[in-house]
């Protein structure tokens, strides 16, 4: 937390160059887009295999469209990217940031009277919690569209019929939670893998293994956000 209040107050300062903001953005979202994207469609694509040929023999197929759009929204899209972005950028921040200690540019950095934490901290927290929200968004789109694809190759479900379910379920207090969801994940990916690189003391091996740490530890922490969001909100 100490590390999140001094990164705050770094970017309240205005002393974040909005450049170094949009590098790690691509960095960190746009490099990992198609990975979540493609998890997305296969994840709805295998939903529906599942629930459309039992919804179809109860007389429910109207609810199909419905069903996966709720399913996505809430937490395959937000879960499932985070994990993928933590699994892909998160360690490539810890990475970074861990060979900068063991090298000691950080210490360079000390010398010039700036603060580290919030020079490397700041830029990476920002465009994590502003980009992952909108590749969740797109997760979401494909999801629902890939969902509809198979539906319709599967059981021959109409896509009007499937959008319609579609529209009748969709709640936007559900895609505002899923976009808070998003923001948070994206929020503890960047810290907690900067923090493990930041922490890094030793040489080449003591890298490796922060890296692990960040990717488990980031993990667990989105699943532990993710509990409580949900107990918050749905319970």
């Amino acid at each position: 937390m100490e590390n999140l209040w001094k990164s705050i107050l770094y970017l309240a300062a205005g002393r974040s160059r909005i450049i170094h903001v949009i590098s790690q953005a691509a960095a960190i979202s746009y490099d990992s887009l198609i990975i979540s994207l493609v998890i997305a469609f296969v994840s709805a694509a295998v939903i529906a295999i599942q629930v459309s040929k039992q919804f179809l023999m109860s007389g429910a197929e109207a609810y199909i469209g419905g069903s996966i759009a709720i399913v996505m929204i809430r937490e395959i899209a937000p879960g499932f990217v985070a994990l993928a972005i933590g699994a892909r950028a998160g360690t490539a921040i810890s990475a970074e940031i861990a060979n900068m200690q063991v090298t000691s540019q950080v210490d360079a950095i000390k010398t010039l009277k700036v603060d580290p934490v919030g020079f490397y901290f700041a830029p990476r927290i920002l465009a994590a919690a502003i980009t992952v929200p909108m590749v969740v968004m797109l997760a979401e789109f494909v999801g629902i569209i890939g969902g509809m694809l198979v539906s319709h190759a599967t059981i021959g479900l109409h896509p009007s019929r499937y959008i319609h379910s579609v529209w009748l379920w969709l709640n936007a207090r559900d895609v505002y939670i899923s976009l808070f969801k998003a923001f948070i994940f994206g929020t503890l990916i960047a810290l907690v893998c900067a923090t493990q690189g930041y922490e890094t003391k030793g040489g080449a091996k003591d890298v490796g293994e922060s890296t692990t740490k960040a990717a488990v530890l980031s993990t667990v922490f989105m699943l532990i956000a993710d509990f409580l969001i949900n107990i918050v909100f749905y319970l």
